[in-house]
């Protein structure tokens, strides 16, 4: 089965990019065929990492959102990574809903995911409403606690709204902080996470301590992301 995974939250700052960009690498150790799309205009995070497997598409345009799923018709055992940038929930949800589209990929095999990365404040709960407000039970959702972006995630955990998520099927996994100064390392090297660890040398190379906590984090991720139906 393949799988459309949107990486979202809709709010700036919650890590939405580091998701994708640990996923992305998730499937290249899997082995996993894998597109990926990058939505934000400015920042372009996810291209920036992992410019081989991602290329930008715009939000506003049916026919470049149209190029997100173009492949499946060929090739429905892939999987899809959309980066979504903040404040793309209006023109994607009109763009899913004209198009039929999680109906069409139904037919094809195609599993939707829509990853909700959370923060530990109340805007992420709303959100996370506002999203099942939008597709119900006609999606899978992933939500995710970013513990990069907060440790106390008891508005979330104690929320109705995720009480609901869970009702209807949604899964919820911890990201756990990856220590700051690695990724800033990382970050300023623009590399992909398998390059910041083989990466010895030059300004911004990972000392061996380093490279074993990153090796440590995403053993710890894809233990999480092992039992996602992806």
């Amino acid at each position: 089965m393949g799988t459309l995974n949107f990486i979202g939250g809709e709010k700036g700052g919650v890590g939405k990019s580091v998701v994708s960009r640990v996923l992305a690498q998730y499937f290249i150790d899997q082995e996993r065929t894998f597109t990926g799309f990058d939505t934000d205009r400015s920042h372009v995070s996810f291209r920036r990492f992992y410019a081989d497997y991602a290329s930008r598409v715009v939000v506003d345009s049916y026919e470049g959102l149209d190029l997100i799923v173009s492949g499946f018709e060929d090739n429905p055992a892939q999987s899809v990574i959309v980066d979504l940038a903040a404040q793309t929930a209006a023109p994607l949800s009109r763009w899913v809903k004209d198009s039929d589209l999680i109906a069409l990929l139904q037919e094809l095999g195609v599993s939707v995911n829509f990853w909700h990365v959370a923060d530990a404040g109340k805007d992420s709960v709303d959100l996370l409403q506002r999203l099942i407000d939008t597709y119900g039970d006609l999606a899978n959702y992933i939500v995710v606690k970013n513990m990069g972006r907060g440790s106390d995630f008891s508005l979330l955990e104690d929320s109705p709204e995720l009480n609901y998520a869970l009702g209807i099927g949604a899964r919820v996994i911890t990201l756990n902080q990856l220590h700051e100064a690695s990724m800033r390392k990382i970050d300023r090297q623009n590399a992909s996470f398998w390059a910041a660890i083989n990466n010895k040398s030059g300004p911004d190379a990972l000392g061996m301590l380093e490279r074993q906590r990153v090796k440590t984090w995403l053993k710890s991720t894809y233990a999480a992301l092992g039992e996602l139906a992806l």
